[in-house]
């Protein structure tokens, strides 16, 4: 038997066009326990500098192989057991490459119901089968005629004939060429048709679109895929995928009738049969499974990026925040929080319809700023949020004092959540989202990784894809993107704590128990005082942990502890501190990086360490820019066609991008609006948060829906 790893190594490195040193080494660390942004930050000499897209494929696909082999080896067994196992058929099984065609070759082997097929061979007619199938030049009534038998239940010429093709229409079936190339047919002819439900006119008439649809399944968009699989989930419609009966007809007539003989009608009626009752439904089952498949991972890679844009919004940083979660007849919940995000103070105001207190609101507003030196309004962009906007835009406060919108998407699940409830034990929901939104506009990535990113809102079909693939990808880019940032070791909550590459909900529970017994981290070293804290875990966490104040300046860099020592070296060279180092520009000048190569630490490693000490710790996020709404435009009643108006992106998907203007309802820019130019990929042109100008099309009042363009807008 082969080498399997070796042979995995192989089939990625050709797939990915990658070297098989980097994807046996890549390989070797993920089996090890290492993360993804570990291995790509901090091995980059072992994998050549792949990055975490490269790693992660890699990873993704060596599991897949594995299943492969998982599949390939429960074959075997079985067939061994039943002592059906011949060495023709396990080479095979061996050289099978895809699961598909590991499948087709077991099919004839595979344990199964009574089947058409099989009664028919209880009955003896398979020798019939056989004559007809090899089409041989017989007198077929009078070779059927011998087969009649009434105790079998064969009564009459006809009822042996039909058995015989039973058995027949079974053999086209897991015939391995016929499969392949009805297969390939599917892939290049089928046709996805949909139609309303039976009487569903009205209540389906969401997917209006799709009453009656029809597009070449290689073409169908993923985002319809997942629409019309909605659809027939719902009961709302039905759909098939399928070629021209008659292409897939004609094809196997190819390959299987040959003659000119009284047998020949039997095999056309056989592969009709065999087609329509057994290769169509499960060429159909397969192809479906397919094209979801690859819609899921679409919608999955959209959600992801999505999702990453938003995690690394710009940070307004530690201010001191007068946040708001806007209601009308509820009020407006405010919270004061100081620069660590600590509620120092909240009360309700009433400003709007229907007590409509505008002075007594303004009013506290006003002292609220003074007493707790505001430098900050946050306001959450929910019901009644352009109105408080309006609101505080009126005030009298000093011009420091910037007004913020702030997406509060999730922020109700937040509030409702085990981890608000263990936050803040002693306030109420509404007292929780206002805290939430504060700390948003401090620093989005610290508090949305609070929430499932599933609640956030910037995916596309996400409760229809698979789940399991869409938590891995989701929790992918949260690590990325928290190790990307780094984590203040002193401050931070447990849940950003867990994403901490090597760290988990465990282990992050157990900083937190040492760091409220002990007090503040003084080391990075002294995580190894934590409990379950071993080597393992400080190698993959240590790097991305940082101490603000920490006795060793590097503790507050990227650099990872296992290179301190470089560092030190680098700095007795010079004959100056590393606080030195970090300080002065020539003086790292002056070092020559291939001095400190060694057979692990390579020039990518090195560079990465001159990086850090000139900008230790290092926020990758941009820098907060305010942005304000259009004046006078507060609800879709507003807006007027032609109008330009300044937007922020929340949602990307497939077909466009949806643009908040400000009026409590997203416009979309179809991704025809979305450039002068033709636009294949909406994520090449705009991303979540981005800032935009877009011209009012058209606004639906009754469907609430608004179309927007962004062509000819800079």
């Amino acid at each position: 038997m082969e080498d399997r790893p070796a042979l995995h190594i192989a089939i990625i490195a050709r797939e990915l066009d990658l070297g098989q040193h980097q994807v046996g080494a890549t390989i070797e660390l993920l089996d090890d326990g290492a993360t993804v942004p570990f291995i790509a930050r901090y091995r980059k000499e072992a994998t050549g500098s792949l990055d975490e897209v490269q790693i992660t494929r890699i990873r993704d696909r060596v599991q897949q192989l594995r299943e492969l082999d998982k599949r390939r080896d429960a074959i075997l067994k079985s067939l061994d057991e039943r002592e059906l196992l011949t060495e023709e058929i396990q080479d095979k099984i061996m050289a099978a490459e895809t699961m598909a065609r590991l499948e087709d070759i077991y099919l004839p082997y595979k344990p199964r119901r009574r089947t058409r097929a099989i009664i028919a061979k209880e009955k003896g007619l398979e020798p019939l089968a056989e004559m007809i199938f090899a089409q041989e030049n017989i007198k077929i009534d009078r070779e059927a005629e011998k087969f009649i038998d009434p105790e079998k239940e064969v009564e009459n010429i006809e009822d042996a004939l039909s058995g015989a093709r039973d058995i027949i229409a079974e053999w086209i079936n897991e015939d391995m060429t016929a499969r392949s190339r009805i297969r390939e047919l599917f892939h290049e002819k089928g046709r996805l048709k949909s139609k309303v439900a039976l009487g569903k006119e009205e209540e389906a008439t969401k997917y209006r679109d799709y009453f009656d649809w029809e597009e070449p399944i290689k073409r169908a968009a993923t985002h319809r895929v997942l629409a019309v699989m909605r659809g027939e989930k719902e009961g709302n419609l039905s759909f098939h995928i399928l070629p021209a009966e008659e292409d897939a007809i004609r094809l196997l007539n190819k390959l299987f009738v040959d003659g000119n003989y009284q047998t020949l009608e039997q095999v056309r009626l056989a592969i009709r049969d065999s087609y329509k009752r057994l290769l169509a439904p499960s060429m159909e089952t397969e192809i479906r499974n397919e094209y979801k498949k690859i819609a899921d991972d679409e919608a999955i890679r959209v959600f992801a990026e999505n999702l990453r844009e938003l995690l690394l919004s710009p940070p307004l940083g530690q201010k001191n925040i007068l946040a708001i979660d806007p209601g009308f007849r509820t009020g407006c919940k405010v919270v004061c929080l100081d620069r660590q995000g600590n509620p120092m103070y909240n009360t309700t105001i009433f400003p709007h319809e229907p007590d409509f207190k505008e002075e007594e609101s303004a009013e506290a507003i006003e002292a609220l700023c003074q007493r707790f030196r505001i430098e900050a309004i946050a306001i959450g962009n929910g019901t009644a949020g352009r109105e408080t906007e309006s609101f505080i835009r009126k005030l009298d406060l000093p011009k420091e004092i910037i007004t913020v919108m702030v997406n509060e998407a999730g922020a109700s699940v937040y509030s409702a959540s085990d981890v608000a409830r263990e936050e803040f034990p002693d306030y109420d929901l509404t007292v929780r989202g206002a805290i939430s939104i504060g700390r948003r506009l401090m620093d989005p990535l610290s508090e949305l990784v609070k929430i499932d990113p599933k609640s956030i809102g910037v995916g596309q079909y996400q409760h229809d894809v698979d789940q399991s693939a869409l938590k891995q990808s989701l929790d992918d880019t949260v690590m990325s993107c928290v190790n990307a940032v780094g984590v203040e070791l002193n401050t931070a909550s447990k849940q950003l704590l867990t994403y901490v590459s090597g760290v988990g909900p465990h282990l992050a529970q157990k900083i937190i128990e040492y760091r409220d017994e002990h007090g503040d981290f003084k080391t990075r070293e002294e995580l190894m005082e934590v409990p379950k804290f071993g080597p393992k875990a400080f190698e993959q966490a240590a790097g991305f942990l940082r101490i603000r104040d920490a006795e060793n300046p590097l503790d507050k860099s990227a650099v990872h502890p296992e290179s301190y020592h470089i560092v030190n070296r680098m700095a007795k060279d010079l004959g100056c501190t590393v606080e030195d180092l970090m300080e002065s520009e020539d003086l790292r000048k002056r070092i020559d990086l291939k001095k400190y190569m060694t057979d692990t630490i390579g020039m990518p490693t090195l560079k990465d360490i001159m990086n850090e000490l000139a900008k230790p710790g290092r926020d990758p996020r941009q820098e907060f820019e305010v942005f304000s709404f259009a004046e006078n435009v507060n609800s879709i009643g507003d807006l007027k066609e032609n109008m330009v108006l300044p937007g922020i992106v929340t949602n990307v998907t497939n077909f466009g991008a949806f643009v908040d203007i400000g009026v409590h309802q997203d416009g979309l820019v179809h991704k025809s609006q979305l450039a002068d130019k033709y636009v294949e990929e909406p994520s090449t042109v705009v991303r979540v948060n981005q800032k935009v100008k877009v011209k009012v099309l058209s606004i639906d009042l009754e469907r609430n829906r608004i179309s927007l363009s962004m062509k000819g807008l800079k």
